[in-house]
C-alpha cells in the first residue's frame, strides 16, 4: 500500500507485534481501498487478526495492497455483494494462487471467505474456497485461527478435515452435490461419515457489537467512525437477508458498549455513524440520543443508517439537524398498504406522513425512502399506489426534498421468499414509477433490473455456476458478458429462466439446504404463507413445481 495512504490512517486499536513463527495471512477486499476500508465487517476481521501476535496479517484491495514479501499461509476475502464475487479470482491470480481448491498443493495458502453473501449461499464460489466461515466473526475467527495453529504441521487435506470439525466452518471440498437425471439437485452430502452432515451458522450473543477500528479521510465516507447499534431487525420483512440471516435481534449495551465505543472514536474524528438495520429500535436509543445532545458534542456530524418510520420524531430530527445531518432515510418497501402487509412491514400511510412531517419540523431538508418492485403478489395497481403515496407526500410536506430508491426484488437464501424468482415485470414497473414521479419533482433512483437478474443468478445457484464465474472474468462489468458465459456452459447448467425467474416448489432441495440458518425451513414456509394470507392473495404467484421454461440467456 502506498505510504501516503497508510500515513492518513488513525488506528483505534493496538496491533500486536507478530511473532517470528506467526501465521502469514492476507485479508483481501474485492474493491478499492476507499470502499473496502469503509466496510465495518472488513475492519473488524482485520483488527481481530492484527491484535494477535500469532498472525501477521496484510491487507489487499483491487487498487493497492500492503507490502507482501512472503508467501501467505492464509488468504481471506469478505463478500458482502454478489456481483463482487468474480473479483476473488482476480485477487487470487495476482497472488499466484491456484483458482480452485482442488488445484492447490501443500505450499499454497488456505483460502477462506466470509460475509453475508457466503454465509447465505456459498455454493457458486465453493470450488474456489477451502473454507467458509458461516456467521459472526466474533465467534468464528478465534476458533478458526486456533484450529489452524493446532493443525499447522499436518498435510493440507488433514488440516482441512480438522477445520471442518469446528462449528460454523464449512469446507466445501469435503461435500459433494448429487443431481438427478433431470438435472435437479438432490442434495449436498459429506464425502464420509467423519464429516458433519450439516453446518450451522454461528451467532454472537455478547453485549458488545462492532465499531470502527480505523479512521481515515481516504474512505468512501471520509473520517467516519462507525458504531453498530443493533444486529438483525425485529420487524422480519419477508425478503430481508439482514433480518433473517442475523437472527436473533441483538442490541449493544448502552453503558458497556455504545457509549465507550462512541467516545473512543470521537477522540480522533468529528464524524459519527450509527449503524444497524433498525437503529431506532434499540431499547435505549432515546437515552443514547439525549446523551449525544450534550453541548460537549457540538461540532460533531451524526448520521443514522436507517430509521423505522414509526419511530421518527421531531426531537430525533432536531438532534440530527443540530449534529449536521440534512436528510433521513426510511424504508417503506412499498407505497401500497397491501404489499407492506405482504412483506410484514408494520407501517401505515399515516406513519409515513408523520415521519416526513417530523423530519421537516425538526429542521431536516430531505428524506430518502427505499422501496422495492417485483415482489411476489405485486401487480401494476400496487405500483400506481406507490406513485400516488409519494406524490401525496410531496404535496402535503412542503420544503422536504424526496428521493425514492427502488430495487428489484431478488430472492435471498434463508428468507421466506427464497422460493420465488425475479419477476420479469419488475423492469417495466421501474419505468412506470419513473414516468409517474420524475415529472412531478420526486427524485427516483432505481437500481438496474438487469444487474438484479445477475444477483439472483448468483444468490440462487449451486456449484455448477463456478465455471461461469471463471469464464466471465474480464467482462463481469457487462450484462452481455454474464449472459454469454452462461450460454457457453449451458449444456452443464440448469435453465436460466428456472434459476432466475422460477417459482420453486416448497419440497425442492435448495443449494444451501445443508447449511443451517437461524430458522428451520418449516418456519420459513409458515412465514411465507403468512405473507400471502396477510395480503389477501390466493397465491397467484405461489411456488410451483413446474419449471419456468427453456434456458434463455
Amino acid at each position: 500500500m502506498q505510504p501516503s495512504i497508510l500515513d492518513e490512517e488513525t488506528l483505534l486499536f493496538a496491533p500486536a507485534m507478530p511473532a517470528p513463527d506467526a501465521i502469514r495471512a492476507v485479508l483481501a477486499f474485492p474493491s478499492t481501498y476507499s470502499v473496502g476500508i469503509t466496510a465495518l465487517g472488513y475492519q473488524i476481521v482485520w483488527a481481530t487478526l492484527a491484535r494477535r501476535s500469532d498472525v501477521d496479517v496484510r491487507r489487499l484491495f483491487t487498487d493497492r495492497g500492503e507490502r507482501i514479501n512472503w508467501p501467505p499461509e492464509l488468504f481471506g476475502i469478505s463478500l458482502s455483494w454478489e456481483l463482487d464475487g468474480p473479483v476473488l479470482l482476480d485477487l487470487l491470480q495476482r497472488q499466484r494462487i491456484p483458482l480452485r481448491s482442488d488445484q492447490r498443493g501443500e505450499n499454497d495458502p488456505i483460502v477462506f471467505g466470509g460475509g453475508p453473501v457466503l454465509s447465505a449461499n456459498p455454493e457458486p464460489f465453493a470450488p474456489f474456497l477451502d473454507a467458509v466461515l458461516l456467521g459472526d466473526g466474533e465467534l468464528l475467527l478465534p476458533a478458526f485461527i486456533d484450529a489452524l495453529k493446532a493443525s499447522r504441521d499436518l498435510p493440507r487435506d488433514q488440516r482441512l478435515r480438522r477445520l471442518a470439525l469446528v462449528p460454523g466452518i464449512y469446507v466445501p471440498g469435503l461435500y459433494l452435490p448429487r443431481y438427478g437425471s433431470d438435472g435437479q439437485l438432490l442434495g449436498t452430502e459429506p464425502i464420509d461419515a467423519e464429516v458433519p452432515a450439516t453446518i450451522a451458522k454461528q451467532t454472537w450473543r455478547g453485549n458488545t457489537l462492532s465499531a470502527s477500528t480505523v479512521i481515515t479521510p481516504e474512505s468512501a465516507w471520509p473520517g467516519i467512525h462507525m458504531v453498530e447499534v443493533v444486529r438483525s431487525c425485529p420487524e422480519l420483512c419477508r425478503f430481508c437477508l439482514a433480518s433473517y440471516l442475523n437472527l436473533p435481534f441483538r442490541t449493544a449495551s448502552l453503558d458497556d458498549g455504545l457509549i465507550p465505543a462512541v467516545e473512543h472514536g470521537l477522540e480522533v474524528t468529528d464524524r459519527l455513524g450509527l449503524l444497524g438495520a433498525s437503529v431506532t429500535q434499540h431499547p435505549q436509543f432515546d437515552e443514547l440520543l439525549r446523551w449525544l445532545d450534550q453541548d460537549r458534542f457540538d461540532g460533531i456530524r451524526l448520521s443514522l443508517s436507517s430509521v423505522r418510520a414509526a419511530t421518527m420524531t421531531e426531537e430525533l430530527a432536531r438532534i440530527l439537524s443540530k449534529r449536521g445531518s440534512r436528510s433521513i432515510t426510511i424504508a417503506i418497501e412499498s407505497g401500497s398498504p397491501r404489499m407492506r402487509r405482504f412483506v410484514n412491514k408494520k407501517l401505515d400511510d399515516e406513519a409515513i406522513m408523520a415521519a416526513a412531517s417530523h423530519a421537516r419540523a425538526g429542521g431536516l431538508s430531505a428524506m430518502k425512502l427505499y422501496g422495492m418492485a417485483g415482489l411476489p403478489s405485486e401487480d401494476d395497481d400496487d405500483i400506481e399506489v406507490t406513485a400516488e403515496t409519494l406524490l401525496k407526500l410531496g404535496k402535503q410536506i412542503r420544503g422536504l426534498r424526496l428521493t425514492l430508491g427502488v430495487s428489484t426484488f431478488v430472492p435471498k437464501a434463508h428468507t421466506p421468499l427464497q422460493w420465488h424468482g425475479v419477476r420479469p415485470e419488475a423492469g417495466k414497473r421501474l419505468r412506470l414509477l419513473a414516468k409517474r414521479l420524475r415529472p412531478r419533482g420526486i427524485d427516483l433512483r432505481p437500481e438496474s433490473y438487469g444487474w438484479s437478474v445477475i444477483q439472483a443468478l448468483i444468490s440462487r445457484s449451486d456449484r455448477r455456476l463456478a465455471p461461469v464465474i471463471e469464464r466471465v472474468r474480464g467482462s463481469q462489468d457487462s450484462l452481455g458478458g454474464w449472459k454469454k458465459a452462461y450460454r457457453d456452459q449451458r449444456e452443464a447448467l440448469p435453465a436460466w429462466d428456472d434459476v432466475i425467474h422460477g417459482s420453486w416448489s416448497l419440497d425442492r432441495v435448495l443449494p444451501w439446504d445443508h447449511l443451517q440458518g437461524p430458522l428451520p425451513k418449516t418456519t420459513l414456509i409458515r412465514h411465507r404463507q403468512d405473507a400471502f394470507d396477510n395480503a389477501g392473495d390466493p397465491e397467484r404467484y405461489a411456488a410451483s413445481s413446474e419449471p419456468a421454461g427453456p434456458a434463455r440467456a
